[in-house]
């Protein structure tokens, strides 16, 4: 089975919607981190990465989350990640992983698109 990947760019108020799918992996990363780092060059420093369609997720996928919460902080901008929870035993794969290694805490984490462009209270984190 092939699984494509793709960043597909949308604009929500002021923020930059940057919608992930397929597998996050060290192949497919440099895309994900390029398009990050397209967003900022372009005055874009309010980023949501849509993550609930990523299948899969390595380290190097984790490294460019990491890396880009690392860059959108150095703007003073605002990375928020979508990890939609889909239920205690079969929530996103990416949350899951995030939470193994101890770094979802690092993230201003979202069940869905209107919660992370909206600007009410942050949610609760695991």
């Amino acid at each position: 089975m092939v699984v494509t990947f793709n960043v597909a760019g949308d604009q929500r108020g002021a923020w930059a919607v940057l919608q992930v799918t397929g597998e996050l992996d060290l192949v497919t990363s440099p895309v994900l981190r390029q398009r990050v780092h397209d967003a900022i060059a372009e005055g874009r420093h309010s980023i949501v990465l849509d993550l609930s369609d990523v299948l899969f997720c390595d380290s190097s996928g984790v490294g460019v989350l990491v890396g880009s919460r690392r860059l959108v902080r150095s703007c003073q901008g605002r990375l928020r990640l979508i990890l939609p929870a889909r239920g205690a035993v079969d929530g996103s794969h990416v949350n899951r992983v995030l939470g193994a290694l101890g770094v979802r805490r690092l993230f201003d984490c979202h069940p869905d698109l209107a919660s992370a462009t909206g600007d009410g209270p942050r949610p609760l984190s695991a």
